[in-house]
């Protein structure tokens, strides 16, 4: 019996590999990075560090795991029209080979119209495309019965061909131990989160 098994799994053991293959290769890539390449990390609350020390922010353990500048753009409390507003000029000044935006949660929590928020979102894309800034998105949560990714974040990672961090902060924001409170994670959370997205930099061809 056991001896079946073995031949089975080994029969089998190519096809898995090739469908494991080919999903890597159908999902979004980017360019390398270069090695003194500026990340500019945008957002609100979730990505200034709210809930911990600056230095324990996302966007400051991320420059540690990548050894790369990666600039803080996070204001809390921060509205995606608000957002957009800022993000032009950045872009201009610190001329990003890539932008990690992660925008949006506090429109969702205010209850704004998140065909709008989408909007917002889709015209902060444009503007990284249009100063040829590559583009990360992180999917940030509705609290609801379920903790799960606003349904947007992913038909903008689809329509644009953009890698997507779509779980992290459900997952983060689900367990107690890794939160400092009900909306923001706390060091270890902003650790696995920093993780997380080097991870899918790896993946996406980034570094």
């Amino acid at each position: 019996m056991i001896h079946t098994i073995k031949n089975y799994t080994s029969a089998f053991l190519p096809v898995l590999l090739l469908v494991a293959l080919t999903a890597c290769d159908s999902s979004p890539q980017l360019k390398p990075l270069t090695s003194d390449a500026v990340i500019l990390a945008f957002g609100d609350s979730l990505t200034h560090g709210t809930g911990t020390d600056r230095p324990q922010a996302y966007p400051a353990r991320l420059q540690e795991m990548l050894a790369r500048t990666v600039i803080n753009a996070g204001i809390p409390g921060e509205v995606s029209a608000t957002g957009l507003a800022r993000l032009g000029n950045l872009l201009k000044t610190h001329r990003p080979e890539l932008l990690i935006l992660c925008h949006g949660g506090n429109d969702i929590l205010r209850h704004y119209n998140l065909k709008q928020t989408k909007e917002n979102l889709q015209q902060m894309i444009d503007l990284a495309k249009a100063s040829n800034t590559q583009v990360v998105l992180i999917g940030v949560p509705q609290f609801g019965i379920f903790l799960s990714s606003a349904p947007f974040y992913e038909e903008l990672a689809h329509s644009n061909q953009l890698p997507l961090e779509n779980n992290v902060l459900s997952d983060i924001l689900g367990n107690n131990r890794l939160k400092s409170d009900q909306i923001h994670p706390n060091a270890e959370g902003y650790e696995i989160f920093a993780k997380s997205i080097t991870a899918l930099l790896q993946q996406s061809g980034a570094i």
